[in-house]
C-alpha cells in the first residue's frame, strides 16, 4: 500500500508543493477530514473542514469528481476561509485534486504553493498522481472511517 508520506513526496517532486494535505471525504456530513498533513502543527490530522461555503468547489471536485485550480490568492481567498493561514505559510496557489475509486470520490489532494506556481500542466501531473492515495483512503473507510460514510 502506498503511504500517503510517500504520495507527498511525489507531488513535490512532480508538481512542486509548499503545504500537501490529505482529506477524506465524508458524505453524510459533506465534510472534509485531514488525513495526512505537510504541516501538522497548522494543519492537524483529524481536522475537519465543512464545504458548504464553497458550494462551487464542492460541486466541480466532490460532485463532478474534477480537479481545481486556483492560480492566484484571490483564488485562494474564494475557496478557503483559513487563507490568512494559508498566506503566511507563503502559498498562493492551489489545485485540488478528488481521489476516486470506483467512480465513488474517496478524498482530495490538497496541493498548494507561491501564487502563480500551477498551470494546466500541473493539474495533469497532480492528476496523474491521485490514484496513489487510493489505498491508504481506502483503508480509512475500511477501518471505519469517514470514506465509509460513518461519522
Amino acid at each position: 500500500m502506498t503511504d500517503l508520506r510517500d504520495v507527498e513526496d511525489r507531488v513535490r517532486e512532480e508538481v512542486g508543493v509548499r503545504l500537501f494535505t490529505v482529506l477524506a471525504w465524508i458524505p453524510g456530513r459533506s465534510a472534509l477530514r485531514r488525513v495526512h498533513s505537510s504541516h501538522p502543527e497548522e494543519y492537524p490530522v483529524g481536522g475537519e473542514k465543512t464545504v458548504e461555503v464553497a458550494r462551487g468547489w464542492l460541486a466541480r471536485c466532490v460532485e463532478a469528481r474534477l480537479p481545481y485550480l486556483g492560480p492566484d490568492r484571490a483564488a485562494v481567498r474564494e475557496i478557503f476561509a483559513d487563507h490568512e493561514l494559508i498566506e503566511s505559510l507563503g502559498c498562493g496557489s492551489v489545485i485540488n485534486v478528488p481521489v476516486v475509486d470506483g467512480g465513488r470520490v474517496l478524498g482530495v489532494l490538497n496541493i498548494l504553493d507561491a501564487e502563480g506556481s500551477y498551470d494546466e500542466e500541473s493539474v495533469a501531473a497532480a492528476e496523474s498522481l491521485a490514484p496513489l492515495a487510493v489505498p491508504a483512503l481506502r483503508a480509512v473507510a475500511g477501518a471505519g472511517g469517514p470514506a465509509g460514510g460513518a461519522a
